[in-house]
């Protein structure tokens, strides 16, 4: 998520299906109470989850 990837890019990559990607990217963006994958990126980035 942090770097962009589509749904489709993300499940390439990890190979699992485009509906687990989706499902996780929902739990995130539940998680951290935010309403899209920048905000969510944000929020992660704020808390240290993501080191840039």
């Amino acid at each position: 998520m942090a770097r962009g990837l589509t749904n489709r890019q993300i499940a390439g990559r990890l190979t699992i299906s485009e509906h687990t990607v989706k499902f996780h990217a929902g739990a995130v963006l539940g998680k951290l109470n935010a309403r899209s994958r920048a905000e969510a990126v944000a929020r992660a980035i704020g808390l240290g989850w993501i080191l840039v």
